[in-house]
């Protein structure tokens, strides 16, 4: 078999909501990795979420891609951190950051820069974001002057269904957003996503679409399911992502992620 990109969403895919690993899959995507497939995170997570799941999967070549696909990075054991930053998309945040706290005055904003550095206008809650001690707090007016790679929203009141509802009413132009669980939305640079991520990826490795796969389970997987060969939808994902991909296999809690990997790359 060619040499594959083998795109994988961490939240829901390869870990559950409360952050656990099982050993099947870990082995699996290690073995797929072993058989000389090129394993690329794809999540929103920022750079240290994505690579504390690298960490744990022991990859140390290849490319990472973070922040819903505004920021790429390059791993080699040969590099002083063992990484560095090979590609950053960007963007103004402060249009889409007034239109959305007109829109919901209570939730809470985070902005990534791109020196990956966090900015944030309060407290998101315990867990939400990896490494929360590197963030900092500022005022609404001093967090629309940063320039942004990536754009949270957190409303800690009201329903999902009160979330969604408000998201729709904002009519956001000029960026990619996508809606998470727990009134959760993630905000990139227009025509950012995990697909746009991938094919810088796919460029650099030289490796053919025909040759790719993807997993994930959310809404901001749902371009890179339309972009790999071969897409995979955890069980617990919402139809919408379903009716998109090749293959739809068990949940996270089902260890759904190494089931379809063992029966495409029979590892």
């Amino acid at each position: 078999m060619e040499p594959h990109i083998v795109a994988l969403d961490v939240d829901g895919t390869i870990v559950d909501y409360d952050d656990m690993m099982t050993d099947r899959v870990r082995n699996t995507i290690q073995k797929v990795a072993d058989a000389g497939h090129h394993v690329v995170i794809a999540t929103g997570r920022a750079v240290s979420g994505s690579h504390e799941v690298v960490n744990r999967l022991d990859i140390r070549n290849g490319f990472v891609v973070s922040s819903n696909g505004s920021v790429i990075t390059r791993l080699s054991p040969e590099l002083d951190e063992g990484w560095e930053l090979f590609h950053v998309e960007s963007f103004d945040p402060e249009p889409a950051l007034r239109r959305m706290s007109e829109a919901l005055p209570t939730a809470h904003f985070m902005v990534e820069d791109t020196e990956l550095t966090r900015w944030a206008t309060g407290e998101f809650p315990d867990g939400e974001l990896q490494s929360i001690t590197s963030m900092q707090l500022v005022s609404f007016e001093e967090l629309t002057q940063k320039r942004a790679t990536r754009i949270v929203m957190r409303d800690l009141n009201g329903t999902n269904e009160e979330f969604v509802a408000a998201v729709e009413k904002i009519g956001l132009h000029g960026v990619t957003y996508s809606v998470g669980w727990s009134n959760w939305l993630d905000i990139a640079p227009e025509g950012v996503s995990k697909a746009s991520g991938l094919q810088v990826v796919a460029d650099e490795l030289g490796v053919d679409r025909v040759h790719t796969v993807g997993a994930g389970d959310g809404s901001n997987d749902h371009e890179m399911i339309q972009w790999v060969a071969h897409g995979v939808a955890m069980g617990q994902a919402k139809p919408e992502l379903k009716e998109i991909a090749n293959v739809v296999t068990g949940t996270v809690t089902e260890d759904g992620l190494a089931e379809a990997l063992e029966d495409y790359f029979g590892v």
